[in-house]
C-alpha cells in the first residue's frame, strides 16, 4: 500500500485516512493535537502517516491552529537608540564612514562570543525541533529594535517570544507582557513584570565557592563581580559575601567586572595593585575567571598553588581554561528548555498565570581551586 500511495503523488488526508481505517476528520484531528481522540486512535493514525510519507501543510495547518510553529528567541540589551532626527547623521553611518562597526554589529559580536549564548540557544533548539517548532533569532539592543520584536510578534509572524535580557533596565519584558503577548524569561526581571521566568540559585551557587576556598585554607580572597545593575551579579556577589561572613571572614575585597574575558583581565590587575597578598579570587563567570588567569600568569603567580581560582557557569570556557577552571554550574541548556516548556504551555493555556522555575547550582571541581 505505501508503495502505491507515494507513487501515485503526494499524500493526502485520504490516504493516511484509509490507511488508518479512520474518518478524514479523525486524522486533521490527531495531526492538529486535538486531545480527545482516543490514544489507540491516535497511534493508528500516528503509523498511517509514517506509512504513506504524510507531511502537513503548514500553511493550511497554521489558518487551523492560528499557529505558526515558529518562537522568536530575542536577546536583548537596554539601548535607547532609536533614528535620527531630519538633518542629523546617523551614528551607524559615521561608524561605517570611519570603518568601525555600529553598535548593533558590536552587539551582535558580543553575543557570540559568548559560550552562555550558545548554550541557551541549543537548549531551546532540542526542545523545540522534536515537537515541530522553530526558533527565530532576533536581536533586540534598540528602541528600534525592540517595537520591531513587538510587531513581529503582533504581527502572528511567530507564537511567542524567548528573551535572554542582557541588561537589568531592559524594557523588553514589559513591552511584551503590556501589550498582552506570550513570552519568558531567562532570569528574574530587576523590576517587577508579570511575565514566567527561569532562573538560578545564583547566591547558593557563590556559597558554594566561598565554602571551597575556605575548605582550601584560602584566607586572603577576593571576588570579581559581574556587573552590580544585573540580579546575577548583585545576587552571586551577595552570596559570596554571606558565607563567607557566615564563616568568620566579613571583609571580602572587590573589583566590578562586566561578564567579559577583558573586564576580568581589568578586576584582576586593580586587585593585585591593591591587595598584591590575594590567595584566592571567586570570579562571577568563567569568561571573568579565565581573563583572571591570564594576568595572574603574566604577574608570576601560580594556579592553583599561589592563587586559586573559581568561575561560574560552568561553560566551555571553563575547561578550555589552563589550567581547566573550577566553577560553579548553570544547567543552562536545561534552563533554557524549561524556558521553551513554560511558553509552549501559556501558548496552550493563554490564562495560565506567571510563574517561576529556579535550579540549584552544584560545584565542579577542577585544577584551578
Amino acid at each position: 500500500m505505501t508503495d502505491d500511495l507515494r507513487s501515485a503523488g503526494t499524500p493526502t488526508l485520504e490516504d493516511v485516512a484509509r490507511a488508518a481505517g479512520v474518518s478524514r476528520a479523525t486524522v486533521s484531528r490527531v495531526i492538529n493535537g486535538v486531545r480527545n481522540v482516543d490514544p489507540v486512535i491516535q497511534e493508528a493514525v500516528r503509523r498511517a502517516v509514517a506509512r504513506t510519507g504524510y507531511a502537513p501543510n503548514r500553511a493550511a495547518r497554521s489558518l487551523v491552529t492560528r499557529r505558526t510553529d515558529a518562537i522568536a528567541l530575542v536577546v536583548s540589551g537596554a539601548g535607547v537608540e532609536s533614528e535620527p532626527a531630519e538633518g542629523t547623521r546617523a551614528a551607524g553611518a559615521e561608524a561605517a564612514e570611519a570603518g568601525e562597526p555600529d553598535s548593533g554589529s558590536v552587539f551582535t559580536a558580543q553575543v557570540f562570543a559568548d559560550p552562555f549564548f550558545g548554550r541557551v540557544v541549543t537548549g531551546v533548539v532540542n526542545y523545540l525541533r522534536p515537537r515541530g517548532m522553530h526558533p527565530v533569532l532576533m536581536f533586540a539592543e534598540t528602541s528600534r529594535a525592540r517595537e520591531d520584536v513587538v510587531s513581529f510578534l503582533r504581527q502572528g509572524s511567530a507564537d511567542g517570544a524567548l528573551v535572554v535580557s542582557t541588561h537589568a533596565e531592559d524594557p523588553l519584558p514589559g513591552l511584551l507582557t503590556d501589550a498582552g503577548l506570550p513570552a519568558v524569561l531567562y532570569a528574574r526581571p530587576a523590576r517587577p513584570v508579570r511575565i514566567s521566568y527561569v532562573d538560578l540559585a545564583h547566591q547558593d551557587g557563590a556559597g558554594l565557592a566561598a565554602e571551597h576556598l575556605l575548605a582550601r585554607g584560602c584566607r586572603r580572597i577576593a571576588t570579581i563581580t559581574g556587573p552590580l545593575n544585573v540580579p546575577a551579579g548583585q545576587e552571586r556577589l551577595a552570596g559570596f559575601r554571606d558565607t563567607m561572613a557566615r564563616l568568620g571572614h566579613p571583609y571580602i575585597p572587590i573589583a566590578e567586572g562586566q561578564f567579559t574575558q577583558e573586564s576580568g583581565e581589568a578586576a584582576m590587575e586593580r586587585l593585585l595593585v591593591e591587595h598584591p597578598d590575594l590567595d584566592a579570587v571567586f570570579a562571577a563567570n568563567d569568561l571573568m575567571a579565565v581573563g583572571a588567569c591570564h594576568v595572574l600568569r603574566e604577574h608570576g603567580k601560580r594556579v592553583p598553588e599561589d592563587v586559586a581560582v573559581i568561575g561560574f557557569d560552568d561553560s566551555s570556557a571553563a575547561s578550555a581554561c589552563r589550567p581547566p577552571l573550577t566553577t560553579v554550574r548553570q544547567p543552562v541548556e536545561a534552563m533554557a528548555a524549561e524556558m521553551a516548556r513554560l511558553l509552549i504551555e501559556r501558548l496552550e493555556k493563554p490564562d495560565g498565570a506567571a510563574t517561576s522555575v529556579i535550579f540549584e547550582p552544584a560545584l565542579v571541581v577542577r585544577d584551578s581551586a
